[in-house]
C-alpha cells in the first residue's frame, strides 16, 4: 500500500493520480487476496507495483471501483492464510511506526491485513514530506502488534490515526480496528 502511495504515478499528473485521488476522497476500501502459480502470473500482468520482502512478495494495484475489479483479481481469495507468531516478537525499534490491532476483535487474516494496510495509509498522511521520504528510504519499515486492553484504551485517546471499519464484512460497523503510531511522537 505504501509503495503505491509513494509512487510518482500516483501523484500530480501520474497515470494513477486520478484513481488515487478519487479513492482517497471516498470511503477507502481495501481488498487483500492471495495468488500462486498461474493466478500470480495473471495478476502480475495487471498494472501495479510488486514489493519483495523477507518472507513474501506482494503486488499492489491502483484502486478501481468495486464493480470494476479485474476478473483475474476478483476471483482470488485470502482464505487459508493463517499467520501465527511462534516466538515472542522483538521489541520495536525507536522511530518505527507501529500498527496496533484491537485486542477485543476477532478478524480473519485477510480482514486483519486489510485493516493494517488502512492503518499504514492513515499513518502516511500524518507525516511530513521529509518523514515520508525517510520512511520510503527504510523500505517502509513498520511493526504490527496486538495491543493489550490497557494499551488499546490509551491508544484510542492518543490522537493517533484510528481505522474505523464500515462493517461491510466480519465486524460491526463503526468498530475501531487499528491505531497507527507513526514513530515520530504520535
Amino acid at each position: 500500500m505504501l509503495a503505491i502511495l509513494a509512487d510518482e504515478r500516483s501523484s500530480g499528473e501520474g497515470e494513477w493520480a486520478v484513481a488515487m485521488r478519487d479513492w482517497q476522497d471516498a470511503r477507502i476500501r481495501k481488498v487483500v487476496r492471495r495468488a500462486r502459480g498461474a493466478e500470480w502470473r495473471r495478476a502480475s500482468a495487471l498494472p501495479g507495483i510488486t514489493v519483495t520482502g523477507e518472507t513474501a512478495v506482494v503486488r499492489v494495484f491502483p484502486p478501481v471501483p468495486l464493480d470494476e475489479v479485474p476478473k483475474d483479481l476478483a476471483k482470488l481469495q485470502v482464505t487459508g492464510t493463517d499467520l501465527e507468531d511462534p516466538e515472542e516478537l522483538p521489541a520495536v525499534e525507536g522511530g518505527v511506526p507501529v500498527l496496533w490491532v484491537n485486542p477485543g476483535l476477532t478478524m480473519s487474516t485477510g480482514k486483519t491485513m486489510a485493516q493494517v494496510g488502512h492503518g499504514a495509509h492513515l499513518a502516511w498522511f500524518e507525516l511530513s514530506d521529509a518523514d515520508r521520504n525517510a520512511w520510503a528510504a527504510s523500505d517502509f519499515s513498520l511493526a504490527v502488534r496486538t495491543a493489550t486492553l490497557t494499551q488499546w484504551k490509551k491508544l484510542l485517546t492518543s490522537g493517533s490515526p484510528v481505522v474505523q471499519d464500515a462493517g461491510f464484512t466480519e465486524i460491526d460497523p463503526g468498530s475501531f480496528t487499528v491505531v497507527a503510531t507513526t514513530g515520530n511522537g504520535s
